[in-house]
């Protein structure tokens, strides 16, 4: 007979072999709580990390350790029969190119309960953590492989779809939204994937296949600036990445990279400026 030892074990054993999160951070700001409610999701913040770090999000991508920060701030709770309802608004963020913030999560929590991903059946804090949680994962699976994250976008918009039919539909239209506006920013992937996989290149000492990927990235942004010019989540990554791009372009000598860069993205045209001159 098999052991709550030996499960526990097997579980913990899944979660090194097979998450795809690595340090899960999650902090409150519960200051507009009443003593009782924040007495009352103490337990909470294990229940968050565990419930990302154990659940097995994707069977091809097993191993990326994808180091995430959530934070909650509190703006009230409510009784709602048994359990207290919860309202917050929550930023994930990677700590890097992703930054998502949401504006307004509603949600039941009571001690004793459990944290499980199922995408039939709707939960309201379950499925807002999967939510988010996907959309980073296919952000990371896009570095990887070309549009590799569109299978799991399709997640996110499929548990998007299921919000906005619950009880608890506050937000969901707007998550709905924000898949399809980030899932469809193809020029954007497609500059993701190229920027991670020249930077892998050039450190492998491929300089021209480097600049090959390079000069995909820059018609990838191209792409998104004849779309919208300055799009949020591409501003973000850029702002992410402009030391490093900006030093390795200088160091393959691609000025006329460097120029475009500065039309394309404004916001960091110092740097790009200092490495031309």
């Amino acid at each position: 007979m098999v052991s709550m030892r030996q499960i526990w074990i097997f579980l913990l054993f899944s979660c090194f072999v097979y998450g795809q999160f690595g340090e899960v951070k999650v902090v409150f700001d519960n200051r507009l709580l009443k003593v009782h409610q924040q007495q009352n999701i103490l337990p909470l913040k294990e229940d968050i990390e565990r419930y990302i770090k154990m659940t097995r999000w994707d069977e091809d991508y097993s191993d990326l350790k994808i180091p995430l920060h959530i934070q909650f701030i509190f703006e009230g709770a409510a009784q709602k029969g048994a359990q207290e309802t919860y309202l917050a608004q929550v930023l994930f963020t990677t700590g890097t190119d992703q930054r998502f913030f949401d504006k307004s999560v509603q949600f039941p929590y009571g001690q004793g309960g459990t944290l499980y991903f199922d995408l039939v059946q709707f939960d309201p804090l379950a499925s807002f953590l999967a939510f988010y949680v996907n959309l980073v994962l296919a952000g990371e699976i896009d570095t990887y492989e070309p549009m590799g994250g569109t299978r799991i976008f399709e997640m996110s918009r499929e548990i998007a779809l299921r919000g906005t039919a619950s009880d608890f539909s506050r937000g969901w239209s707007d998550r709905a939204k924000l898949v399809d506006n980030v899932s469809t920013n193809f020029g954007l992937r497609k500059a993701k994937f190229s920027f991670y996989y020249a930077m892998d290149l050039f450190q492998n000492g491929e300089m021209d296949e480097a600049i090959s990927e390079f000069k995909n990235m820059i018609k990838g942004l191209d792409e998104v600036y004849d779309r919208a010019p300055r799009e949020h989540y591409t501003m973000m990554f850029l702002k992410a990445h402009t030391h490093d791009l900006a030093t390795v372009l200088q160091l393959l000598g691609q000025k006329n990279m460097l120029r475009d860069m500065i039309e394309l993205d404004p916001d960091n045209l110092e740097t790009y400026k200092k490495v031309l001159d």
